[in-house]
C-alpha cells in the first residue's frame, strides 16, 4: 500500500530533470513494487468478489509493465509478446463497456458503488491504450519524443489508478494504514483531508501534462534550424 506514496518523490525529482522518470533507468525498483501493488490488487479483487479492483489491478498491471517496457528497450524495438499484450487492453475495455451497457438498460446509475460513468472512461482508456499497441506494432515500435510519450501516459495514468484506489478508497485507507504502525494519532487531522487526498490522486495527471508539454516544446526547439550566418544581420546604428 505504500508503494503509491513512495513515487511521488520520484516524479517530483524528476519535474527537474531533461528526461522524464524512468527513461534514465534508475527507478526500476519502484516500477517492481507498483507491478506487485497492481498483482495483490488483483488478488484481493478475487479474494473479496470486486470485479472494479480486478479490472483496476489488471489495467495497473498493464500500463506500469508496458510503461516500463517502453523505457527499457531500444527504439523501434518490438516481440510476439507486445501482440499478446495487446488483448489485455482490449478485453477489458470491451468487457467494461459491455457492463455499462448493461447497467444503464437496467436502470441503475452505478454498480458496486462505482459509477457508471466511470466504467465507460476506464472502457475507454483501455481501448485507446489498445489503438496506440496496434499502432505501435504497424510501425515497427516507437521512436523519438512518441516513445517518451507512451512511456509517460501509461506511467502516470497507472499510478493515478493506484493513488486513486489507495486516497479515495473507502473508510480512509491511509488513517487505517498510519494508525495500524502506530502514527495516525501523531499527525495533524489536514494529513488526513479531502483536499489533501484528491491533490495527491490528480497529481500523476498534472505531472503527466507537464511532460507531455515540456518533451512536445523541446522536441519542436530541437527540430526547427538555424538561420545561416549569412543571413544574419545586424541592425543600423
Amino acid at each position: 500500500m505504500l508503494e503509491p506514496l513512495a513515487y511521488y518523490p520520484a516524479l517530483l525529482q524528476c519535474s527537474s530533470a531533461k528526461v522524464p522518470p524512468a527513461m534514465s533507468r534508475p527507478e526500476g525498483c519502484l516500477f517492481g513494487s507498483m507491478l506487485i501493488m497492481a498483482v495483490g490488487a488483483v488478488y484481493l479483487g478475487i479474494e473479496k468478489n470486486q470485479p472494479s479492483n480486478i479490472g483496476g489491478g489488471i489495467t495497473t498491471f498493464y500500463l506500469i509493465g508496458t510503461g516500463w517496457l517502453t523505457a527499457r528497450r531500444r527504439e523501434g524495438e518490438t516481440s510476439r509478446m507486445d501482440w499478446v499484450a495487446l488483448l489485455i487492453p482490449l478485453t477489458l475495455g470491451l468487457l467494461t463497456w459491455v457492463n455499462g451497457i448493461e447497467v444503464l438498460r437496467s436502470g441503475a446509475t452505478s454498480q458496486n458503488g462505482v459509477p457508471v460513468g466511470m466504467s465507460f472512461f476506464m472502457g475507454s482508456i483501455s481501448l485507446l491504450a489498445a489503438v496506440g499497441d496496434v499502432r505501435m506494432l504497424l510501425r515497427g515500435g516507437v521512436f523519438g519524443a512518441k516513445r517518451i510519450a507512451r512511456h509517460l501516459w501509461r506511467m502516470c495514468f497507472g499510478l493515478f489508478i493506484a493513488a486513486g484506489s489507495f486516497f479515495m478508497g473507502p473508510s480512509n485507507r491511509p488513517l487505517r494504514l498510519l494508525s495500524a504502525v502506530g502514527l495516525g494519532q501523531h499527525l495533524p487531522a489536514a494529513v488526513f483531508s479531502t483536499g489533501l487526498y484528491l491533490f495527491l490522486t490528480i497529481l500523476p495527471l498534472v505531472l503527466l501534462i507537464f511532460w507531455l508539454v515540456r518533451v512536445h516544446f523541446a522536441n519542436a526547439f530541437k527540430g526547427k534550424p538555424m538561420p545561416p550566418s549569412g543571413d544574419v544581420y545586424s541592425l543600423p546604428t
